[in-house]
């Protein structure tokens, strides 16, 4: 697992995640992880995938 940073929306704050990179279903590249705080489910957009 990485290390991300994301947005929690319960939390209104960003915040260091730990994540998997996933594939969302249009094939964007995506960190998928939970908020430490919170346990929320948050999401990082990345790069297109090559």
């Amino acid at each position: 697992m990485a290390t991300y940073e994301g947005y929690c929306v319960k939390c209104k704050e960003k915040r260091q995640f730990e994540g998997q990179e996933v594939t969302l279903a249009n094939g964007r590249l995506a960190a998928q992880g939970t908020c430490p705080v919170c346990s929320t489910k948050m999401n990082r957009m990345l790069g297109v995938k090559k």
